[in-house]
């Protein structure tokens, strides 16, 4: 793609992506998410000068324009993120045809639902079922999705994937009744092997689990003074995070293949 459709890709990307901040933001609070968009302290309604992505937050300093209150740091990383995948996924799957435009808009919508639920886990501690849900739906409508035909029946080993990935994890879930994890990370992870496949999706398994055990070790020790033993760290944006480090980087830690074979050479 040329760089001008990559630059109209971020800004619509960050367009929608305030919109996924009203979605993650007033999600389960009684509030619909129609409506003019208001200061989320004094109740003033904003301009389309204090609404334009990215933007408007630097220019205003992250505060509000009247009264001065400090605005979340989600609204711009939201954004940047949107506007950034919007790119990623145009620039690796480019619609170049009518089926490649299918797949690029399936990845399009899966990449919004990613982000409200990063968005959402990180502030809540929580996966609502409706997004992971429709991430999984939309999964499964991607295996059915491809080669020469609109539509194909998944190999068994496409099918499985999923499953074999969220199994452990609900396992663990059912075990330590929610303590050590939760349901909402299985649920994910079914729709990431959906996505990935079985030997892709164990390699994003593997970063996630790095790059979340790098990061908490880092928080830890910048926090260790109000550091609680029981602190919650959400896993899914992490999980996210590994599903596109592998989907757009191909980022390989181990090979499924190889390992395969060791273990059929010595068993």
């Amino acid at each position: 793609m040329d760089n001008l459709s990559l630059i109209l890709s971020f800004i619509f990307g960050t367009v929608i992506g305030s919109f996924l901040n009203v979605v993650s933001l007033r999600f389960n609070t009684g509030t619909g998410i129609g409506g003019r968009s208001k200061c989320m302290s004094c109740g003033t309604t904003l301009t389309w000068k204090e609404l334009i992505p990215i933007f408007s937050f630097t220019v205003q300093k992250g505060a509000c324009k009247k009264c001065r209150s400090k605005i979340s740091w989600q609204y711009p990383l939201v954004e940047f993120m949107a506007g950034a995948l919007f790119v990623l996924v145009f620039m690796t799957f480019p619609p170049t045809s009518l089926l490649s435009g299918l797949t690029t808009f399936i990845y399009i919508v899966a990449s919004c639902l990613l982000v409200v639920i990063s968005a959402y886990d990180i502030k809540h501690k929580i996966i609502p079922d409706q997004f992971v849900y429709t991430f999984i739906l939309l999964s499964l409508i991607n295996l059915c999705v491809g080669g020469v035909s609109w539509l194909h029946v998944p190999s068994i080993p496409a099918l499985i994937a999923g499953p074999l990935l969220a199994l452990p994890f609900a396992f663990l879930w059912w075990v330590s009744k929610g303590r050590w994890m939760g349901l909402g990370d299985a649920k994910l992870l079914l729709g990431i092997g959906w996505f990935l496949g079985l030997s892709w999706g164990v390699n994003a398994l593997i970063l996630a689990f790095w790059i979340a055990a790098a990061v908490s070790v880092v928080w830890m020790l910048a926090t260790y003074k109000r550091f609680k033993s029981r602190t919650e760290i959400p896993f899914g944006p992490y999980l996210i995070l590994g599903m596109y480090l592998v989907l757009i980087f191909r980022i390989q830690v181990i090979d499924m293949q190889l390992v395969k074979e060791l273990l059929v050479a010595y068993l």
